[in-house]
């Protein structure tokens, strides 16, 4: 059970909305809750028309609390540093600009608040288009949003660590974000077009001198919280034992074949949250990259033990590949740019997989051999010293 604060209505009017919209699912709550007031309709003690609750001007800005099991509302991580973290996320790794910017609208329209980015994606300036038009027009407000970017691979020094942070926070016309990670534990140096493959590897990489300023960002005010991504435990081990604040946060590759649930435990003891990124299995890189530099597995929405659970929820297969993560603690920013399937991703807070589906499903586990992403784009990079994967698999 989570603590969640969930947005009723977005100040738009509600004849725009899709009937999929979240209001919707949320009227279908509230009935069962027996809290039909809310949404149904009234009657005036002046007349005896009837008129919808919600064309009362004040609607708008009510804001429920609840107490959520298995609703469809999102719900909440809470941070160490004392923020909370939706867990469901939208994934913008590989978008096109043009797309993204029509599929970000859909999934900000879909209920999406926590927008995952980075400054190596080179989709910033996009997203922040898209943010300031939600944001100035009143559909949305600046708190009800959860961004999070990276430091980049090529900027991954201390001395360059905070002007990166800056141009991020401009493209994405942001004050602050509520996520700064260090994306790898390596550092590169650019070539000169700053192509990934022409990158040579920085051995002097130096975490906690990196990781000293990440902490000046958030007592600076440009990040509220600071995180980690594709670090391993001894890496995550030494800035824990060095740092004046903490990791809230560490995004690895998770998915039904690399569920890592050591790193993940880990993690927990230590209050981090963990999000999976590659969650269904990162197709569309895979397409894109190329085999040579990721690892081919079977799909995982071809998954006969994945299809079994999906027919006897009556959900489809990337739905319980998501719910499966989520059911661990573990947030989610799975990828789309289809509209139906958008919808669908952040729809898994209504079912719920039972033990012998976790079990099924812990037992696709292949451990380091199912890792897909092994960052191999970067020339060279496994024999940089703090390459946090194991080699040879």
């Amino acid at each position: 059970m989570y603590d969640i604060t969930y947005p009723l209505l977005p100040p738009y009017n509600i004849r725009n909305l899709p009937r999929r919209h979240a209001y919707y699912k949320q009227r279908r709550v509230d009935r069962c809750l027996g809290n039909r007031q809310v949404h149904t309709r009234r009657r005036s003690r002046h007349s005896s028309l009837v008129r919808p609750l919600a064309h009362n001007p004040f609607f708008p800005n009510i804001i429920l609390l609840l107490k959520v099991q298995d609703y469809h509302a999102m719900k909440y991580l809470k941070l160490s540093s004392g923020g909370s973290m939706p867990m469901v996320g939208y994934g913008t790794w590989q978008a096109l600009d043009n797309v993204l910017e029509t599929s970000l609208n859909e999934a900000l329209k879909c209920g999406y608040r926590h927008i995952d980015t980075a400054t190596a994606y080179q989709n910033e300036h996009v997203i922040g288009k898209v943010l300031n038009e939600w944001i100035t027009s009143g559909k949305v407000t600046r708190d009800e949003l959860f961004i999070v970017t990276k430091l980049p691979p090529y900027k991954n020094r201390p001395e360059d660590l905070e002007e990166c942070l800056k141009k991020s926070l401009k493209d994405l016309q942001l004050d602050y974000v509520d996520m700064y990670l260090v994306h790898t534990p390596f550092s590169v140096i650019p070539g000169d077009t700053a192509d990934l493959g022409n990158m040579k590897i920085d051995v002097s990489t130096d975490h906690l001198a990196i990781w000293e300023m990440m902490e000046k960002q958030v007592t600076d005010g440009r990040a509220k919280a600071i995180g980690l991504s594709n670090f391993n435990i001894r890496q995550i081990q030494r800035v824990l034992d060095n740092c004046k604040i903490k990791p809230d946060n560490l995004q690895i590759e998770n998915h039904l074949y690399l569920q890592q649930p050591e790193l993940v435990e880990f993690c927990k003891s230590n209050d981090i949250v963990v999000t999976a990124y590659s969650c269904l299995g990162a197709k569309g890189g895979r397409e894109l990259m190329g085999m040579n530099w990721t690892k081919d597995l079977p799909e995982m929405m071809e998954n006969e033990v994945v299809l079994n659970i999906a027919e006897k929820h009556g959900k489809t297969p990337a739905q319980v590949l998501l719910r499966f993560i989520v059911q661990k603690g573990i947030v989610v920013i799975p990828k789309s740019t289809n509209p139906q399937r958008l919808a669908l991703n952040i729809e898994i807070f209504d079912f719920e997989l039972d033990e012998q589906d976790m079990e099924a499903m812990i037992g696709q586990d292949a451990g380091e051999g199912g890792r897909i992403i092994r960052l191999l784009f970067f020339t060279g990079i496994t024999d940089h010293p703090e390459y946090p994967f194991e080699k040879n698999v």
